[in-house]
């Protein structure tokens, strides 16, 4: 089974900064994934930019499972979240809000959200967006573990932290970090010339993987990572 994590940033060419579908799709159905997360992600709104994003995706690249959770509304009308595509058959999905830090905000805080969804075979993703302030990834951290399975279990997303923070420590205490398998360090942003890697693929221990990669594409300001897993 191939998989992926992708952020998007709204499915903007990184090169052009204009939206192009047809850029992300190519990325998608170039990696033979069965499965991909998707960041940063746009749905219908009143805006004439916010449009059905994955379900465009969906078309484009022949993977007929999607679905778009939005975790916050921009400008009041204009949904915004994460989603995935999946060759595989969907049995169920849930949108899992991250709670709000508590105290004072700063203009970088954002409310995030986990899609859980269950996939044909019993398998489990989650896809998330970690916030960028420490309060946010405690409770982004703290929501995930509650919502981990301890088998079949994939999750992904960019986690904005680098793979030596703390915060990944008591996700790799119960998981295997897919980017172990890489035969070098490799980073994902941004993806002209990445200086860092935030993007992830974990699996449950259950999960043999085969092979990792985060292929030098620019599409995205975010190179895509895969992988490659045996149940």
């Amino acid at each position: 089974m191939k998989i992926m994590t992708f952020n998007t940033q709204h499915c903007q060419n990184y090169i052009t900064r204009k939206i192009d579908f047809e850029a992300m799709a190519k990325v998608i159905r170039d990696s033979g994934a069965d499965f991909v997360g998707l960041n940063e992600m746009r749905g219908k709104g009143t805006n004439i930019e916010y449009e059905k994003q994955v379900e465009i995706l969906s078309s484009l690249t022949g993977m007929k499972y999607y679905g778009f959770g939005d975790a916050i509304m921009v400008g009041g009308e204009n949904p915004y979240g994460n989603g995935f595509l999946s060759n595989i058959p969907v049995v169920e999905w849930e949108k899992i809000m991250i709670p709000d830090s508590v105290g004072e905000k700063t203009p970088t805080h954002e409310t995030r959200c986990i899609l859980k969804i269950t996939l044909e075979g019993g398998i489990t993703v989650l896809v998330t967006h970690f916030g960028l302030n420490d309060d946010e990834k405690e409770n982004a951290v703290k929501t995930v573990l509650e919502n981990l399975e301890n088998e079949k279990c994939i999750l992904m997303g960019d986690f904005n932290v680098t793979p030596d923070d703390e915060f990944l420590t008591p996700i790799k205490e119960r998981m295997t970090d897919t980017a172990d398998a890489f035969s070098a360090p490799l980073l994902s942003f941004p993806s002209d010339e990445p200086r860092i890697k935030i993007d992830y693929i974990f699996v449950s221990r259950d999960i043999k993987v085969i092979s990792a990669d985060i292929p030098a594409i620019i599409a995205s300001d975010h190179r895509p990572h895969t992988a490659e897993i045996e149940f």
